[in-house]
């Protein structure tokens, strides 16, 4: 949209400051800069947002979001909906794609090597850490993106590990036709849906095994997305 002209390059001027002066700024401001730049990206790709359960997301801080993972716009969704700054576990290799980089520096993003346990291990750490502190964090638990539309891959137990070791709430999340933002080459308006779900606490999962977290949180966004799709 014509708007968008005059928007972008502020907007990309704005990100790479904030992404440049990273702790000059607070998650609360970085994050709001974030909101008004998906807002203005959504306008212009005729995007709309349809959340649902925003208020299953907990007042206090220091939970772990788990997402169906459709592609790069699940990240940009979460952002619009959720009104808590949130950080994100990504793999490395889109640590240098030009704005992903800055959106994810912003966002103080965690990036794990998939092939290096060690590595992996120490972002679990990491992850864990900065939950306690009160954090809020963005899992993929499929670890790579589902390239069936709104079909589920496995859920990997190992992904729960943050989560369980801070003893935080984890909140499943039912994304639907994200995919549709980046890989449609259609200029039809595009509505994604992002349903936020009751969330799992400590006590109801802490004699669980992690592979039976994964299935549960897996149930509960495949139940949602066969109801909504």
């Amino acid at each position: 949209m014509l708007i968008n002209i005059f928007y972008l390059p502020w907007a990309w001027i704005k990100l790479c400051s904030h992404a440049r002066n990273v702790d000059k700024y607070t998650d609360e401001e970085h994050n709001a800069l974030l909101k008004d730049i998906v807002k203005h990206a959504n306008k212009g790709g005729r995007v709309t947002i349809d959340a649902h359960g925003v208020e299953n997301i907990p007042k206090k801080n220091g939970f772990v979001l788990f997402p169906n993972h459709q592609g790069m716009y699940d990240v940009l969704t979460i952002i619009d909906a959720c009104p808590n700054p949130v950080s994100v576990v990504a793999k490395k290799e889109v640590a240098q794609v030009q704005g992903l980089k800055q959106v994810f520096t912003c966002m103080k993003a965690q990036f794990i090597e998939r092939d290096d346990l060690r590595q992996s291990m120490k972002v679990i750490q990491q992850v864990t850490a900065e939950v306690k502190q009160g954090r809020n964090y963005v899992i993929f638990a499929e670890g790579t993106r589902s390239r069936n539309q709104n079909q589920l891959l496995d859920f990997k137990g190992g992904s729960f590990k943050s989560a369980v070791k801070a003893r935080c709430p984890i909140i499943p999340i039912a994304l639907i036709d994200a995919y549709k933002a980046f890989d449609t080459n259609s200029i039809k308006p595009i509505t994604v849906q992002i349903h936020f779900l009751q969330p799992l606490l400590y006590e109801e999962y802490k004699d669980l095994k992690t592979t039976e977290i994964a299935e549960i949180v897996k149930k509960r966004i495949q139940t949602t997305i066969s109801i909504y799709e």
